[in-house]
C-alpha cells in the first residue's frame, strides 16, 4: 500500500509560479511510475506531467515549456513546478503512483491517488 499526499497549491495571479509536492509513504518500493494529473469541473482528469523509474518525462502540450516534473528519491517525493501559470491551468491537481507486478493472471497494475490539491490562477 502507498499513501500520497500533496501540498503546494493555493491562489496565484497569472504568470506566478506555483511548487507542487507529493510525499509518498508505505510501500514506495513498488512504486514504478508517478505523475502528476489535474481536473477542471466538467472536464476529465487530464495527464499533466510523468516520470518513470528511469527519470524519463512526459508533459502535456499544455504545460510543456513551464512545468517541470522532478523527483527526489531519498525524500520519497515528486514535485511540480508551475511557471507563468494561466487561468486556465486552474483546477484541483492529483498524484499519482503507479505499480505493476505479476499476478495469477499475469501482469497487474495499479494506481495510487492523493486527495488533491487546488490550484488558482486568477487573470
Amino acid at each position: 500500500q502507498v499513501q500520497l499526499v500533496e501540498s503546494g497549491g493555493g491562489v496565484v495571479q497569472a504568470g506566478g509560479s506555483l511548487n507542487l509536492s507529493c510525499a509518498a509513504s508505505g510501500d514506495t518500493f513498488s512504486i514504478k511510475t508517478m505523475g502528476w494529473y489535474r481536473q477542471a469541473p466538467g472536464k476529465h482528469r487530464e495527464l499533466v506531467a510523468g516520470i518513470n523509474s528511469d527519470g524519463l518525462t512526459n508533459y502535456a502540450d499544455s504545460v510543456k515549456g513551464r512545468f517541470t516534473i522532478s523527483r527526489d528519491k531519498a525524500k520519497n517525493t515528486v514535485y511540480l513546478q508551475m511557471n507563468s501559470l494561466k487561468p486556465e491551468d486552474t483546477a484541483a491537481y492529483y498524484c499519482n503512483a503507479r505499480e505493476y507486478g505479476w499476478s495469477a493472471y499475469g501482469f497487474s497494475e495499479h494506481d495510487y491517488w492523493g486527495q488533491g490539491t487546488q490550484v488558482t490562477v486568477s487573470s
